[in-house]
């Protein structure tokens, strides 16, 4: 990543610039220091910045994992193990993810996901009636959801 110098940067310019980009979408304290680092502030610069924003509460990464944990198995993008690297990806700590997983696990079972994305995705597909590429095509894409192999098959055989 290329660093961008800034004219005179502050702690105050920091935090203006971190705020424009939280206006836009949640992020990790992780991810918002290097978007900082990137844009060309001093360290001291970007961490009392996003000090205010953790004492103003502008920012949590626990916050963000639920949210992000939330949207992802609702939306069917990710479960399981692509759950937990892509929040590890956002910069959310492992502790944190451990913790979410966890809850995300005991509140979503993993068979009624494979099933919801199984007919959001693929509506019309039926096991028996499917060839082997077809079942392949299937079973990876669910794979790289997260979903695990012994609960994608036992669904699969459902259909």
């Amino acid at each position: 990543m290329r660093s961008k110098s800034i004219e005179n940067p502050s702690p105050e310019r920091a935090w203006q610039y971190a705020l424009r980009l939280l206006a836009a979408r949640d992020y990790t304290r992780a991810k918002l220091y290097e978007k900082l680092l990137v844009r060309g502030f001093p360290e001291e610069d970007a961490e009392a910045a996003l000090h205010r924003l953790e004492n103003e509460k502008l920012i949590s990464d626990h916050r963000f994992a639920e949210r992000f944990a939330e949207s992802a198995v609702s939306a069917g993008r990710f479960f399981g193990p692509r759950l937990r690297l892509e929040m590890r990806r956002c910069g959310v700590p492992a502790d944190m993810i451990d913790e979410v997983s966890a809850r995300i696990a005991g509140e979503h079972d993993e068979s009624d996901e494979v099933r919801c994305t199984l007919e959001k995705r693929f509506p019309s597909f039926s096991n028996a009636s499917a060839d082997d590429r077809e079942k392949r095509r299937v079973v990876g894409f669910l794979q790289r959801r997260g979903f695990g192999i012994a609960t994608i098959l036992r669904v699969l055989k459902e259909r």
